[in-house]
């Protein structure tokens, strides 16, 4: 199979610029060849313009769907940024009342965030520190990664942060075959769901939400895209609301007034 062409390379990042908002620059062209490749290979076609040619065509949704999960990196794992957690408990813990909290995890890939704050949301109720009404919506692009979120088996490595006491409390060890990973317990899964969403695109009528976490995703959006992206889920945010972005993603793209608290987290202003 000839190489990805510069004129085959603009096609894909046009496509995917246009229908989720997705930016790459000349930079990710080997990254996109390599991806895409092997798909390529699997189903039969001969080259990435013929590829492209289906993309383009509408009554292939699911191969397009599987291009976007081929695109985007999911590589994340339990706990992630630490000190996030840590500021999201204080805060918590200074809540007046202890009433319904609803968390957003807007790029929740596996579902590692997303169970992650369960398990600390659920210690602080075991504790008398917040009410039994607490929900996390977990939200993705990728349907692929979506459903394997909603099981709640993760590679035991992927947990390596985890305390041992939270992952006796809240983690099925598997056994035989199943050695090497963990399934979240249903008491857990309870308070989570997942659902695919385009931030690109309109969500209105979600929300809203006291903590939102959308860390390591803008850089995949050029910078009107990420503006816009980050007014948007903020409308959903109540005020003086939580706010999270990975903290190697620098300045929020915002017009939406944030008070900085510590490197990637946030409180909107009331």
């Amino acid at each position: 199979m000839q190489a990805l062409s510069d004129d085959t390379f603009r096609r894909v990042s046009e496509i995917m610029y246009e229908a989720i908002g997705l930016s790459f620059s000349q930079s990710k062209k080997p990254l996109i060849s390599s991806r895409l490749a092997s798909r390529i290979h699997k189903i039969g076609l001969p080259s990435f313009e013929a590829y492209v040619d289906l993309l383009e065509d509408h009554n292939q949704a699911a191969e397009f769907q599987m291009a976007v999960d081929l695109l985007t990196t999911n590589e994340t794992y339990f706990f992630r940024e630490p000190k996030h957690y840590d500021l999201l408990e204080q805060e918590l813990l200074r809540r007046k009342d202890r009433g319904p909290l609803a968390v957003w995890s807007a790029a929740s890939s596996f579902g590692d965030e997303a169970y992650s704050t369960a398990m600390l949301l659920s210690d602080m109720q075991r504790k008398g520190q917040l009410g039994p009404d607490w929900s996390i919506l977990g939200t993705d692009i990728s349907h692929r990664v979506l459903l394997s979120a909603a099981e709640g088996i993760y590679p035991q490595d992927r947990l390596r942060h985890v305390p041992q006491e939270q992952m006796h409390r809240y983690c099925l060890q598997g056994e035989g075959p199943a050695t090497g990973q963990v399934m979240m317990q249903q008491s857990l899964r309870a308070h989570v769901r997942f659902g695919q969403l385009n931030l690109t695109k309109s969500f209105e009528g979600l929300g809203p939400f006291d903590v939102i976490f959308l860390r390591n995703v803008l850089i995949y959006f050029d910078t009107p895209t990420k503006i816009a992206v980050v007014d948007r889920v903020l409308a959903t945010l109540r005020p003086g609301g939580l706010f999270f972005m990975g903290t190697a993603e620098g300045r929020v793209p915002c017009k939406t007034r944030l008070e900085p608290l510590i490197p990637g987290a946030y409180r909107k202003a009331a």
